[in-house]
């Protein structure tokens, strides 16, 4: 065992512990412990996620969208087997836990992912991982201030990210240029997008405020409503009809891919479609699209070419950091194909931010009531109003007179 493990383990026993900054502290060892859950991929970590369990994970570099899962799902640590900001760009999601006060243990390396799914962990301030008495993995406790020399360091490096970043879309061009620019290769699909508004919805940044915020707009234009992967279940959670579904199928429920909505499953260019396998077994018709992009690049081109008469993005990507925390090269494509759609694209993105309401649910119950009082004062200033109202107290009074001699 390490010297400070050894050290901070005696500390632990005394049942003393200061933990984790300015949100937590602890005075009770056992409040240091919970029920680990398992997965490499963080996205299928959280579907089974539970408040007080611990998060174990092999995730390099920790995005925006990945760290906010976890956030929602209230975990009593997160364990990282990885590093969580590698120093290939300034990711956000180390600075996202540590702000909602969930402690991130970083770079605790391969044998932390050998921990049984539902085993007891138990961890200290010192960064070290014990399962009942035995040290297990030793890793490096994220504070505020090792965020922000991680983050330091990562700007420094972005210059390789951009050259990077140019290369691979010019290698999109190459390969995809046929697709972006005169729809080679989409296949035909039954939804009628002719002269119609889409709606394509993504698990992205504020998806589920934006969507709220849209919900004027889906009542009166009613778009054609269009899943990426999750973002098929994020649409039937707020009440909608699902008419298509996009993606390689590997977050998206059983439920809604049983929906009844038409199905594109999003292929390699060499035509291998992992996801085809899925809805195979459940067997529902599917289409495969393939190509080189991501998915929600899929779901727009598809949508373009078949005459959609305006594209309305929900939680995709659209800044380099964006495109650099999906950790993939096809992030270029999306670049490209915001230029081809043009116009005919919107992003609401951060629609829900772009006006907050400044009346309060009292303000508006006060307005109403004024209202009724000028509308009762106008009434009863007519002849017909008066004698109403005097009819409406003599009802009043044999009702209170009535109720008194029940007792």
């Amino acid at each position: 065992m390490p010297l400070t493990c050894f050290h901070e383990q005696m500390w632990h026993d005394k049942g003393v512990v200061k933990l984790f900054g300015h949100k937590h502290v602890m005075e009770h060892s056992d409040h240091l412990s919970g029920i680990a859950r398992v997965d490499p991929r963080t996205k299928n970590l959280t579907k089974r996620l539970q408040a007080g369990d611990i998060a174990v994970i092999n995730h390099t570099d920790i995005d925006r969208v990945s760290a906010e899962a976890l956030v929602e799902k209230k975990p009593k640590a997160v364990l990282n087997a990885a590093k969580s900001t590698s120093g290939r760009y300034p990711n956000l999601g180390p600075g996202i836990l540590h702000d909602a006060g969930i402690p991130l243990i970083d770079d605790l390396g391969s044998a932390i992912m050998d921990v049984r799914e539902g085993q007891r962990l138990t961890f200290d301030n010192s960064g070290c991982v014990y399962a009942g008495d035995r040290l297990i993995a030793q890793g490096i406790l994220q504070t505020s201030e090792t965020i922000a020399a991680d983050q330091a360091a990562a700007k420094a490096g972005m210059s390789v990210q951009l050259k990077a970043f140019a290369t691979n879309t010019m290698e999109y061009v190459e390969h995809e240029q046929d697709l972006i620019f005169d729809g080679v290769g989409v296949p035909e699909v039954k939804t009628n997008f002719a002269g119609r508004p889409v709606l394509v919805v993504v698990r992205g940044y504020r998806y589920k405020d934006d969507l709220a915020a849209l919900r004027p707009f889906i009542r009166e234009y009613h778009p054609i409503m269009v899943g990426v992967d999750g973002g098929a279940d994020a649409i039937l959670e707020e009440g909608y009809k699902l008419d298509m579904i996009v993606g390689d199928m590997d977050s998206v429920s059983d439920k809604a891919l049983s929906s009844g909505a038409e199905i594109v499953v999003h292929a390699y260019r060499d035509g291998r479609a992992p996801g085809k396998k899925r809805v195979e077994d459940l067997g529902v018709p599917h289409v495969v699209f393939p190509c080189t992009g991501t998915s929600e690049d899929v779901a727009m081109l598809l949508a373009d070419d078949k005459g959609a008469k305006l594209i309305v993005a929900v939680g995709t990507h659209n800044t380099l950091i964006e495109f650099l925390d999906k950790g993939r090269s096809g992030m270029a494509s999306t670049f490209l194909t915001r230029l081809a759609i043009g116009s005919k694209l919107i992003d609401a993105k951060g629609v829900s931010q772009l006006y907050r309401s400044r009346v309060s649910n009292w303000q508006v119950f006060a307005l109403i009531l004024a209202g009724l009082i000028a509308v009762a004062a106008a009434i009863a200033s007519t002849a017909a109003g008066q004698v109403a109202f005097g009819l409406s107290s003599s009802w009043f009074s044999d009702i209170v007179h009535w109720f008194v001699q029940l007792f």
